[in-house]
């Protein structure tokens, strides 16, 4: 039998740039691509005009956070935004969950990266709020995006942790199959889950999240693509001049978490584009008393 002839270097070098040349032409396919979402952020705040209300975790007055009733509260009340927290189980199901952990918020114990589906489906994550949200389950991302769809709300998706694009992938085609890629926003702490989440859904938006902003808005925002900052309430009343820097390059700012009239009006007063709230249903009685 005949030795067969190993390829020589301008061979293997022709073979690599066909490969890469089919890689390019899979990964800039319009297909692929896709179009960028609405922005709501495309019309920026004044000093003293009320921002978006966003109900963190939902409505902690509606029902235990990042569960259906907490969340449905928000949405049924026409809130413009509502945020909720992702995580993927062992076996790769987004589920929403803001600790790491399921002890605080459930009838479990141990990381939620470390328990499937299956186990996390049959805990409790109401009674520790109240008797009365007894047998309240941990939802899937997929049954948010359900009650979400039909809704005019958009939603603040934070992606906890590091994602690496199969795992924003997974979220991604959800967001696609319910329809809601105008109303969903990826957020994250974590610069390159954002940019894993501009790679593979480029037709999210996409969302800083940063307690203090020390360098050029402009240049964070560039390294993922992100419409928006979301910064803490204490650096902005710290460093005013920040929303001005933020809205110079373009970009929304929200502010989290604030719970107090007091510091609602200082936040308007600085033009804030959106104001993050544990209690979203009175913040909007607040605003629409005076």
């Amino acid at each position: 039998m005949a030795t067969a002839r190993q390829p020589d270097a301008r061979t293997s070098l022709l073979a690599a740039a066909a490969a890469l040349a089919l890689v390019l032409a899979i990964v800039l396919s319009p297909d692929t691509v896709g179009t960028a979402a609405a922005n709501p952020f495309s019309s920026l705040r004044s000093p003293g005009e009320m921002g978006f209300v966003a109900g963190h975790r939902g409505d902690s007055d509606a029902g235990p956070e990042n569960t259906l009733p907490a969340l449905a509260g928000v949405i049924d009340s026409g809130a413009e935004f509502v945020e909720t927290d992702v995580q993927l189980t062992a076996d790769g199901v987004p589920i929403l969950m803001h600790d790491w952990t399921l002890d605080r918020t459930t009838d479990g114990t141990g990381p939620v990266w470390a328990a499937t589906w299956e186990q996390i489906s049959r805990l409790d994550a109401g009674s520790w709020y109240d008797a009365d949200y007894r047998g309240t389950r941990v939802p899937l991302f997929e049954e948010f995006l359900a009650i979400l769809a039909p809704s005019p709300t958009h939603a603040i998706v934070e992606l906890k942790g590091s994602w690496t694009p199969h795992d924003v992938e997974i979220v991604q085609r959800l967001v696609t199959e319910y329809g809601v890629a105008d109303q969903v926003v990826f957020a994250s702490f974590d610069i390159m889950t954002l940019r894993a989440a501009q790679l593979v859904a480029p037709g999210v938006q996409r969302a800083i999240i940063s307690r203090e902003v020390n360098g050029e808005p402009a240049d964070l925002a560039a390294e993922c693509g992100a419409i928006a900052i979301i910064v803490s309430k204490a650096f902005v009343l710290a460093r005013p001049e920040l929303v001005d820097r933020i809205h110079a390059a373009e970009l929304g700012v929200m502010v989290y978490t604030v719970n107090d009239s007091d510091a609602w009006m200082e936040a308007i007063e600085l033009g804030v584009d959106g104001i993050i709230t544990d209690t979203p249903g009175e913040l909007d009685r607040w605003r629409h008393s005076g």
